[in-house]
């Protein structure tokens, strides 16, 4: 019994709370009065209580009758309009301006410097006179030359053409030469195949390494019958194919021929009648 007296109190104690928390002042007076009347009930009633406990156990008990609970008020909370405070607007400052004073720069005069330029004298300079150098030039002395004979074979050259016998054909077996270039290789087909025609500068392969033949010059002419031949290109045609005429009217003769470095080798000569 004394617990539910004590839940049922600390039930009225926390809606009083709630109570005074929500209605505020207005409504404490209220509640105040409403949780006082319920306070001095439940003390009536444990007095009775107390008393029915104390009678003699013969008496039977009296029934007991339902706590009546007054049912607290609760009174509405009054909410109070929110005050909005009208924003203060402060008013510009305007800065005055600084007026900076302007400062007076007076130019300083700088006296002109007086530059004085030295005099040069001239320097007198003497040359000496040289003497005039008197250089002997030596009397060349004359060189006579002495022919050596060059190979195996010394040929005196002379200025009369040699009587030559040409052998084999008179016939054409040669196309024209002329027209071979004076430097170069030309061209000389001889019975159907090419040879190669030089006017200079001819090379072959001899032994070990190559010769160079002599300038056509240094052949000098040849007389067969009444016709006279000069010496015109050096044709790389084998023996069996020297022979016989050009369609230009030149003779092919096979000979012994000088070179540089003083060897005689077998060459096919060309013969024509100009030079």
């Amino acid at each position: 019994m004394a617990n539910k007296i004590g839940l049922t109190l600390f039930t009225a104690g926390l809606l009083t709370a709630v109570v005074l928390i929500v209605a505020g002042p207005s409504s404490a007076a209220q509640a105040r009065t409403g949780t006082s009347t319920e306070f001095s009930a439940q003390q009536q009633q444990e007095n009775k209580g107390q008393q029915k406990k104390a009678a003699p156990a013969a008496r039977p008990a009296p029934q007991r009758a339902a706590p009546q609970r007054a049912a607290p008020q609760r009174a509405a909370p009054q909410r109070a309009a929110p005050q909005r405070a009208a924003p203060q607007r402060s008013a510009p400052r305007e800065a005055a301006p600084h007026r900076t004073q302007q400062r007076m720069v007076t130019p300083q005069k700088t006296a002109p410097r007086a530059v004085t330029q030295r005099r040069t004298t001239p320097s007198t300079v003497t040359r000496q006179k040289a003497a005039p150098r008197m250089v002997r030039q030596p009397k060349p002395t004359p060189k006579v030359a002495v022919p050596t004979a060059v190979g195996r074979k010394a040929t005196s050259r002379t200025a009369a053409p040699r009587v030559v016998t040409p052998r084999g054909t008179r016939a054409v077996t040669a196309s024209r030469l002329r027209g071979v270039p004076a430097r170069g290789a030309g061209r000389a087909v001889i019975r159907g195949q090419n040879y190669s025609a030089w006017r200079s500068g001819y090379r072959v392969r001899h032994g070990s390494g190559w010769r160079t033949f002599v300038a056509l010059s240094a052949l000098g002419a040849i007389a067969i019958g009444s016709s006279q031949y000069y010496p015109y290109a050096y044709i790389s045609a084998p023996e069996p194919y020297c022979e016989g005429l050009t369609e230009d009217g030149c003779q092919l003769m096979w000979q012994e021929v000088e070179t540089i470095e003083g060897d005689v080798i077998n060459q096919c000569v060309a013969y024509c009648p100009w030079q």
